[in-house]
């Protein structure tokens, strides 16, 4: 069972010119889980749902210590109100489908061999009698920006050092119609306008996506899910081929690797 324990030692706060606080961060240090999302959940089990008059905001990874042991940081935020210029500014979407590249040792199916007799590599790629050596592909990748004015009291430094922590991570939960784990946040940037007595902050975020993918065969292996920004190698090994009397490379194991932590993107404060 999970235990978690408030980092008091840790805890920072922020406080308006008017004397109310704005934001604050409390640590937690979660024991025995086996996972990131069971870290997450059992933080927000315990936090309070507000902190010296402000409201959760966020409960986000800021570290795995080890196998199973984090340190969660949860966000409190003011609830605020927006401003009159804030509600005109209409925020913008772009979208590009470019791609990115993959190296790949596997193959969909082999599709022909020539002649007809040559060995069956079981789909291995670019095979030169030592090793594997594949090759880079395009693979589906699309990329999304979008454009939000927020007002100058939502811009603090915890939250601009909230949007930065969250910078390379995936989605928890389901973002802008995409699965968990399809969306790799990339970063923000943002430019203050308008005068100082009512300024606005022009922020761009910047978003990567990659599909899930579930229940395919490498090899002869079924690989029951893999999320599109986890890392995925195959092992080979070499194998016998007793009508061609030669030794052939074959895939005897995959591994799904986790390569980008995962988090909920509310710390952005943009929805879901």
């Amino acid at each position: 069972m999970a235990r978690v324990e408030q980092a008091f030692f840790d805890r920072t706060q922020a406080m308006g010119s008017d004397g109310a606080y704005t934001t604050a961060e409390v640590p937690y240090f979660v024991f025995d889980v086996e996972s990131e999302e069971d870290a997450v959940q059992a933080v927000y089990d315990e936090a309070a749902t507000t902190f010296n008059g402000l409201s959760l905001d966020s409960v986000e990874i800021e570290e795995r210590i080890n196998e199973t042991t984090f340190k969660i940081v949860v966000q409190y935020k003011e609830s605020g109100t927006t401003s009159s210029e804030e509600e005109e500014q209409e925020s913008t979407y772009s979208f590009d489908t470019g791609g990115g590249t993959q190296h790949l040792t596997q193959s969909i199916e082999t599709v022909g061999k020539y002649p007809s007799s040559a060995p069956d590599y079981g789909g291995a790629i670019g095979y030169d009698g030592e090793k594997v050596n594949g090759v880079d592909i395009v693979q589906p990748v699309s990329n999304f920006s979008e454009t939000h004015y927020l007002s100058d009291s939502v811009i603090t430094t915890s939250y601009k050092k909230g949007v930065a922590r969250i910078t390379g991570m995936m989605n928890y939960s389901s973002f802008r119609g995409y699965d968990p784990g399809e969306v790799l946040f990339m970063g923000a940037s943002g430019t203050k306008k308008g005068d100082d007595s009512d300024p606005l902050w022009e922020v761009t975020f910047k978003f990567s996506v990659s599909p899930n993918r579930t229940s395919f065969k490498v090899g002869d292996i079924t690989v029951s899910e893999k999320y599109g920004w986890d890392y995925m190698w195959v092992r080979y090994a070499d194998e016998v081929d007793d009508e061609k009397k030669t030794l052939v490379k074959k895939p005897t194991a995959v591994y799904i690797e986790r390569v980008y932590k995962i988090t909920k993107f509310s710390a952005l404060g943009i929805g879901n």
